[in-house]
């Protein structure tokens, strides 16, 4: 894994200063601290932080093709490069590296844009073509990699981070306010905007062809939620479930350097760790982390039981208050998108952890997307059954559901009160797309009048619109599953995932997200995914023979960070400091009196803390970038 950036120059007589490209690598050499490298013309430059992981003597990047014609800047893993390489070795391309970047480069000579279509693996690059004087970025197909452009009439300019684009001084800083309310609305950023106006994110299964000044941006690939025949039974299901994950394991552990696993004490680490230990001779090391609060449930015995489980070496850490607020500002830094994920705190902490062990560490993210974990999926199937039992009394439910719950106290309650009132299709209620989960924030009401008034309602769920309508006419599970995959995870989990574990120079691969995992899980009917009660039906069934019990059988609690606790004691003082500060009121976006209020209330027992965590995060975010 490593960091990239460049740009293009649409003006013939306009030239590319090397120090440029230095400036903006600068801002990311903790992706890649071993090795720095440029490809610099009047037209195009490209460059290139290394972390190396494969063929760590002669991968030095950008790298060209035999003639020197097709550049490329990569960063990623592309886990089956020794079948392509084969292949290409047959159609006679000569390498010079045993690098799987290298694969990208004769592939691309060899299918143009289709060798995306064969590529395994998590990647972002871009390649300059100089037969045809077209830069080429792609970005892989789920979106584990990060890629950033920033497009004008006068030139592109790329990178793996924002900071590294920022680092143009032709790129101008301007929030769009409309992107505000879309953090304040989801509690992250779904869609391609980002809080700077002109600087996009390249979609997950997208690339961007540009030629003579012109752009296009053209999807690749798309998660189809076609069903296996009936004749499949569950055994021979699960078999084939069960030898994928096993594959999408060994891939993933390919590496010059030691790997690791990233525990959390949950279904899917846990399973991930089973797979890795079966494919190492010497023990597999293991990273956890607790917190220093009382009251918290804590992963690290459930960890402590894998780990043993498979013979890991184990590693464990404690964060505490001064911890977390020590970080924030970092925190800012490096996600560069205002997320609001308290439990990337964690996951950078326990990532500098494992740095001083390992450069790559495995991860059991995706689980919960591909085989429908959440509750929310199990708890939505079983409303939507509800509603259409009880059709004629489903107004009277809803409204006894409504009468229950308070504005700030039970939203979830009232959320599906909202469900049982309306026409909506279940989808609204994926973790990302219904916008009434998110009002029960109230994070609007606190708008002031002139900021309000500067919002434009349908542009913020614009994203998530397009979504909806795509999958309209699918069955609730798969559509609600689609739009997650679409924005929750690339936009608020790969990016947590990405950011705190390259923060510290360090590689994080998500086996369970392997897109070939992924397709298989999307091919299964919904009585596979959830049965009854029970959520990753078929998953928790392959993985009975190998994970714990008391592991398989646990409740999914998330990642419990106590932030709460914290805001409500050791940390309220900062956050008053912040979000009270005359810094923070002149921007005008809050009704300063309002503000004050949520803030006392904080003190109560329903505090509003992941409110005033996302508006801590967001008043940081300004000081940072704006």
């Amino acid at each position: 894994m490593c960091g990239i950036c460049g740009k293009l120059n649409f003006e013939q007589d306009a030239s590319i200063d090397p120090a440029l490209l230095r400036a903006m690598l600068g801002t990311i050499r903790h992706r890649g601290p071993d090795d720095e490298g440029l490809y610099v013309t009047s037209q195009v430059a490209l460059g290139h932080r290394r972390l190396s992981i494969i063929d760590l003597s002669t991968g030095h990047q950008p790298l060209s093709n035999e003639d020197g014609t097709v550049w490329i800047t990569f960063n990623g893993e592309i886990y089956n490069y020794h079948e392509l390489r084969s292949f290409l070795l047959s159609k006679g391309h000569v390498f010079k590296t045993q690098t799987d970047t290298e694969v990208i480069v004769h592939l691309y000579e060899e299918l143009g844009p289709e060798c995306l279509q064969k590529l395994r693996g998590m990647f972002a690059f871009a390649i300059w073509d100089n037969n045809t004087k077209t830069l080429f970025l792609a970005r892989d197909r789920i979106g584990i990699k990060p890629l950033y452009y920033c497009l004008t009439d006068k030139s592109l300019v790329f990178g793996s981070e924002i900071k590294a684009i920022l680092a143009d001084p032709a790129v101008h800083r301007e929030v769009a306010p409309e992107i505000i309310d879309r953090f304040l609305t989801f509690l992250y950023l779904p869609g391609e905007e980002t809080l700077l106006k002109g600087i996009k994110k390249l979609p997950p299964g997208h690339y961007l062809s540009v030629r003579n000044g012109n752009a296009i941006v053209r999807q690749y690939w798309d998660l189809q939620f076609s069903k296996p025949s009936a004749s499949s039974s569950i055994k021979d299901v699960g078999s084939q479930l069960s030898g994928l994950l096993a594959e999408a394991v060994e891939l993933h552990m390919i590496a010059d350097v030691p790997v690791g696993v990233l525990l959390s004490g949950g279904v899917d680490s846990t399973a991930v760790l089973s797979f890795a230990a079966e494919r190492t001779a010497k023990p597999v090391s293991s990273y956890t982390v607790g917190f220093s609060a009382p009251g918290i449930a804590d992963e690290r015995p459930y960890a402590k039981l894998a780990a043993e489980a498979f013979g890991s070496q184990h590693h464990e850490m404690t964060i505490s208050a001064a911890d977390f607020a020590a970080f924030m500002p970092q925190y800012v830094w490096h996600m560069e998108e205002p997320v609001c994920e308290p439990p990337a705190i964690a996951l950078y902490y326990v990532s500098k952890l494992a740095s001083k062990h390992v450069k790559v560490l495995l991860s059991g993210e995706g689980g919960d997307e591909g085989f429908a974990g959440y509750s929310n999926y199990r708890n939505l199937l079983w409303l939507e059954r509800l509603k259409s039992g009880l059709s004629p009394f489903a107004g009277t439910v809803g409204q006894g559901l409504s009468f229950a719950s308070s504005f700030f106290h039970l939203p979830r309650i009232s959320n599906y009160a909202t469900l049982m009132n309306s026409q909506f299709p279940g989808y609204y209620f994926s973790r990302t797309s219904n916008p009434y989960r998110y009002a029960g924030n109230g994070l609007g009401k606190l708008y002031s009048a002139e900021f309000s008034r500067s919002i434009d309602r349908e542009s913020t769920l614009q994203p998530v619109r397009r979504l909806q309508a795509h999958v309209r006419g699918e069955n609730t599970l798969d559509a609600m599953l689609y739009i997650d995959t679409k924005t929750w995870l690339p936009d608020d989990l790969l990016i947590k995932a990405d950011k705190m574990t390259m923060a510290n120079s360090v590689e994080l691969r998500v086996p369970l997200l392997d897109h070939k995992v992924l397709e298989f899980a999307a091919a299964l009917p919904s009585n596979l995914k959830v049965r009854g009660f029970t959520t990753k039906y078929l998953a928790k069934k392959v993985l009975r023979s190998r994970v714990p019990k008391p592991i398989l059988d646990r409740p999914k609690a998330g990642f419990p960070v106590p932030y709460e606790g914290w805001l409500r004691k050791e940390l309220r003082g900062w956050v008053r400091d912040i979000l009270l500060d005359r810094t923070t009121t002149n921007r005008g976006y809050f009704d300063t009196g309002k503000l004050e209020r949520l803030l006392s209330a904080s003190d109560g027992r329903d505090g509003h803390f992941k409110e005033i965590f996302s508006l801590a995060t967001l008043e940081l975010w300004h000081r940072t970038f704006a």
